[in-house]
């Protein structure tokens, strides 16, 4: 979201008890999903847990010449290159072949989250001739499959401080979304009431105190049959987590969160404790309550906002995002099974209105190249469909010149998602199983800064639209009360004015997804002038001449 300054929200818990792998552009053969950067005869088709141990198969189009007739499988951390690292096993060359090796979970060899690669031996030296590979299945060594609280879409950033009043409750909310900042969470061996956690040979430490509240209210809101998202930041701020930060991210600009560090050895295996840490705390079997999604950054195309890196490149940014996103993606899920773990983008598909950011569409299209190059996983989405501009109050009649009705527009918004959705139905961006993946619209917001009629009608129009499209998963109202920064740009978001007035939009919403929806819907279309079911069924988008400007 632009144009204002999101504050990391680390659930207000107070009120409540460079070096890259290679960039080479997409290459596709016969399968979409199965991408291979040009020159190498070999291939990982697959890398998988299978009990103790992990399986590769591996296949070549030709045997590449070599010294001894061998492949040489590596086990690299991730911000190692070419054969760096471990080798982990050796087979006699051949154009399809299955190695096996120790997973050696838990240990300081573990080969949960490193990636892997075929070299040969020529002439003396070690030559990379695969792509990289990561393991894909981690929820093969997961102690837990927790069942999900999947109770409906209709979800909200919470006010903390009205959660126990019950007003959650009678809006009828299924799911919230929080952040948590994993710098803060991190804590040292000589802090008071540090929580340890030993894993891969080393002992870490998170903040007793704040992981307690943490505890508190995510069993709170579990407790009254409210889902869980938990976006997960890193501003960099926590004194024990400074080894979270990316050395591209040290240059002193100040940015709310951070690409995290996955170009050391320290950086990584911080984030790979993390990652296990709070997959097995919050799997809901252990008494601290459960944690059934999981966004890795927010808006991550926004460089400049929220993944802060001083590249200006696109291939070097989504090349650590990647990084991150499958360390974290492999740890959490080994943990529990039945997690979904999303990316980020904003609503700037072909337009950026901040220089610092990369478009949302190339974004995602070089993260999806890079999950299929090197294991596709069961990753989802996570999509801020925001109007444009933010403060425009009308959700179902954008200005024509941002809202198109094809993949040129520049904008994606409510109105116009269906193209979102059609083009993740496409078959490079299937899961392995071949489905459609989650799309979670876990940030949507509507200003009454132009009249409470016009938030109305937007909130009403946005959730049905929502609710139409059954690979969306998720419908989180971005704010419950209005915050007084966001105001000074006409952003005034929440459900509550700040003297804690519920506006007429908190009766809409209420009745959505209810027995009364049809008073909702009633409502919206006396507002819009015509009926909203007609509207969203038969996909019209009415679209106005300007820029958006409201006058």
């Amino acid at each position: 979201m632009r144009y204002r300054r999101k504050k990391i929200m680390t659930v207000i818990i107070a009120a409540i008890a460079a070096v890259l792998a290679l960039g080479s552009g997409p290459v596709t053969g016969e399968n979409p999903r199965c991408v291979r950067a040009a020159g190498r005869p070999v291939a990982i088709d697959s890398c998988l847990i299978k009990g103790t141990d992990v399986e590769c198969q591996i296949s070549a189009s030709s045997v590449p010449s070599s010294d001894d007739g061998k492949f040489y499988i590596y086990a690299d951390e991730v911000y190692l290159d070419g054969p760096t690292g471990d080798v982990v096993a050796s087979v006699k060359a051949g154009t399809s072949v299955c190695v096996s090796f120790p997973l050696e979970h838990n240990t300081e060899k573990s080969n949960l989250s490193r990636k892997f690669l075929v070299a040969v031996k020529k002439n003396g030296q070690m030559q990379q001739v695969s792509d990289e590979h990561y393991i894909t299945n981690p929820e093969a060594l997961a102690l837990y499959s927790s069942a999900r609280m999947d109770n409906g879409i209709k979800g909200i950033l919470p006010d903390i401080t009205k959660v126990s009043e019950g007003q959650l409750k009678d809006l009828g909310i299924r799911q919230v979304v929080y952040n948590m900042d994993v710098s803060e969470i991190c804590s040292d061996a000589s802090a008071p009431g540090a929580i340890a956690f030993d894993y891969n040979g080393q002992t870490y430490y998170f903040d007793g105190d704040l992981i307690g509240r943490y505890d508190s209210t995510i069993l709170g809101l579990n407790r009254n049959g409210l889902q869980i998202t938990m976006v997960l930041l890193n501003s960099g701020t926590g004194l024990y987590g400074q080894d979270l930060i990316h050395p591209l991210a040290q240059d002193g600009f100040e940015c709310p969160s951070y690409a995290l560090n996955v170009a050391d050895e320290a950086g990584c295996n911080h984030i790979k404790a993390i990652g296990a840490f709070l997959g097995q705390r919050y799997s809901g079997q252990l008494g601290c309550g459960q944690v059934d999604n999981w966004i890795i950054g927010n808006e991550v195309n926004a460089r400049t906002s929220w993944w802060y890196t001083s590249s200006e490149s696109l291939d070097v940014n989504v090349n650590i995002y990647v990084k991150a996103f499958r360390i974290l993606y492999n740890e959490i899920k080994s943990m529990n099974a039945n997690v979904r773990i999303y990316n980020s983008i904003d609503q700037e598909w072909n337009r950026k209105s901040n220089p610092g950011s990369f478009l949302a569409k190339g974004y995602l299209d070089q993260f999806n190249y890079y999950m299929n190059r090197e294991g596709n996983i069961d990753w989802d989405l996570s999509y801020h469909p925001y109007n444009s501009p933010l403060y425009d109050p009308y959700a179902w009649n954008g200005p024509a010149v941002w809202v198109g009705k094809n993949l040129s527009t520049p904008y994606i918004t409510m109105q116009n998602i269906d193209i979102l959705i059609d083009y993740m139905h496409q078959e490079k961006f299937l899961s392995p199983d071949g489905e459609v993946r989650s799309i979670s619209i876990a940030e949507i917001g509507y200003t009454s800064s132009f009249g409470d009629e016009n938030q109305e009608a937007s909130i009403a129009y946005g959730y049905l639209k929502a609710a139409s499209l059954p690979d969306v998963d998720a419908f989180m109202l971005f704010r419950q009360t209005d915050e007084a920064e966001e105001m000074e740009s006409h952003l005034a978001l929440g459900l509550y004015d700040l003297e804690g007035n519920k506006k007429p939009a908190y009766e809409i919403y209420k009745k959505l997804g209810t027995a009364d929806e049809a008073e909702a819907k009633a409502r919206a279309s006396e507002i819009i002038g015509m009926d909203i079911d007609e509207m969203i069924n038969e996909n019209i988008v009415w679209t106005r001449s300007g820029n958006g400007v409201v006058q």
